[in-house]
């Protein structure tokens, strides 16, 4: 009996640490995990080119995925991406799958509602992407009766959804799949942030082109839970440091092909 009173004595002690260690774990601010875990764990889409997207070598690329590196290595942490469809990232970002979002998500006051949001990084803007040659469609009022594809939970979707006299309006888990359908003939414009619309036309210029005109502008901004007033704050200073001293300017450059912050 004795011998049993000496093992449950330290199993107890060890079983109390633990839980201690637990729930101190659990009352840290995300800010807090941050810095104890030396990684910052970002949300992020991989169907959104140049924004984020797979290379040819699997590897995850683009104007975020560079953004979000560089906001990690300034706050002293490692970068880590958690890849979800943007459909679902508020709900993963609210549910702490991640510590922040950063997939090109567009401010609006509906989004508002379940996130905070830093100050714009960079601003975006829905346009029209057609198959080249197609001359019957020159802007959004020569869509009626036409197929219109968009992705789905963005923007994008919003701005298709007001367009009066389409025949009907395709939603996609990746715009990769919109531009695939639009090359086979399944829809007949699609509509993007216009940043991912110059990208294309660059990379395919004889298979695609965008109509000109900006249907809506569009600021985009990281996404934080409510409570995490103290890391939005850390962020939001680097990312006002980016922009002062033209790093953000290079990516552009680097991504698009042209400064977005001139």
């Amino acid at each position: 009996m004795k011998k049993i009173i000496k093992i449950l004595i330290p199993l107890f002690f060890i079983v109390t640490v633990f839980a201690g260690c637990g729930k101190k774990q659990e009352n840290l601010s995300t800010m807090e995990k941050v810095k104890q875990t030396k990684k910052l764990v970002v949300g992020i889409e991989e169907g959104y080119p140049p924004m984020e997207f797979r290379d040819e070598n699997k590897n995850l690329v683009g104007f975020d995925v560079d953004f979000a590196n560089e906001v990690g290595k300034r706050l002293g942490v490692t970068t880590e991406f958690f890849v979800v469809d943007f459909s679902g990232l508020i709900m993963a970002l609210n549910a702490k799958k991640f510590d922040v979002a950063i997939a090109s998500i567009s401010i609006t006051d509906k989004r508002k509602e379940s996130i905070d949001f830093s100050e714009p990084y960079i601003m975006g803007g829905q346009i029209l992407a057609v198959k080249k040659g197609n001359t019957s469609i020159k802007g959004v009022n020569d869509l009626q009766g036409k197929v219109l594809g968009c992705q789905l939970g963005t923007t994008g979707e919003n701005v298709a959804s007001t367009i009066k006299g389409i025949k009907e309006l395709k939603k996609y888990d990746k715009i990769t799949e919109a531009f695939y359908e639009l090359s086979s003939g399944r829809v007949d414009a699609v509509v993007m942030d216009a940043q991912v619309g110059g990208y294309y036309t660059t990379k395919k210029p004889g298979e695609y082109e965008v109509l000109k005109g900006i249907i809506s502008e569009e600021p985009m901004g990281i996404g934080y839970r409510k409570e995490d007033k103290e890391l939005r704050e850390a962020i939001d200073k680097i990312v006002e440091d980016m922009k002062k001293d033209g790093t953000l300017s290079k990516l552009s450059m680097k991504w698009f092909g042209f400064d977005s912050y001139k």
